[in-house]
């Protein structure tokens, strides 16, 4: 049995502490008013929609092109309007179409105050390490729009670094940078093949999934230490590892 307790805990951003996902689908209903209001029809509208998350979803996104990731996301809503409505649309309505999107995701993105809480009551325990993939100028967008990094002894942004989640470098980067060793750690997150398959390679002492929506987890998958359907359970967590280590 060990007797070494968990010293630092590392968390993901995206659905982990922050519902990017429900600040998504604000964002989105903000645009189709503004095509609503363009006088686009209805059956288009909601195609335009979906053929921009599609983009969204497969986004690759390489910034020593010369691109910034606005550039690459207006595209994404000019290629929509283009192939939904079959003609070259108004560069300045996919530009339009961006900026309400992005603004309104911005805007409505926050850390609750149920998750804030928790973190601060963690801190007083723990190093906490902040660890999202992404393009660069995007996540430090959302962390400043949620005022979070003052929660967390480090914040690691994936497009910062060579190689994102699950990649091991990120991961050995982040030890070093708190100066702990991989079992000294636990790692939570939504996502099994980014989170819980980086900390699982990673070496950490265990890995906690965030299932909100209670996906089964597919076959062949990894399978996380724990699994909770919220942030705000990993008190409950804490507690069973502290029983198991003591």
């Amino acid at each position: 049995m060990e007797n070494k307790r968990v010293l630092s805990i590392i968390f993901d951003l995206d659905n982990t502490l922050v519902d990017t996902a429900g600040a998504g689908r604000v964002a989105i209903q903000k645009v189709c008013d503004l095509l609503n209001s363009k006088q686009v029809q209805e059956s288009h509208i909601r195609n335009i929609c979906e053929i921009f998350l599609q983009k969204l979803l497969h986004e690759s996104f390489d910034p020593s092109v010369g691109r910034t990731i606005d550039d690459v996301r207006i595209r994404h809503w000019y290629e929509a309007l283009q192939e939904a409505l079959g003609t070259d649309p108004d560069p300045a309505l996919a530009s339009s179409c961006y900026y309400t999107w992005k603004n309104t995701r911005m805007q409505v993105l926050d850390l609750s105050p149920e998750v804030r809480s928790l973190l601060e009551e963690l801190q007083k325990n723990y190093k906490l390490l902040l660890l999202t993939n992404g393009d660069s100028q995007t996540q430090w967008e959302k962390i400043k729009a949620v005022r979070c990094e003052g929660l967390f002894s480090a914040v690691v942004v994936g497009g910062d670094h060579p190689e994102q989640k699950p990649a091991l470098s990120i991961f050995t980067y982040c030890f070093e940078h708190l100066g702990v060793q991989p079992r000294d750690c636990i790692m939570v997150g939504d996502s099994l093949s980014t989170d819980i398959q980086g900390g699982i390679n990673a070496g950490v002492k265990a890995t906690v999934w965030i299932n909100s929506d209670s996906r089964c987890i597919p076959q062949g998958s990894v399978t996380p230490d724990y699994t909770v359907p919220s942030v705000l359970n990993l008190m409950d967590v804490l507690g069973e590892l502290y029983v198991y280590v003591s």
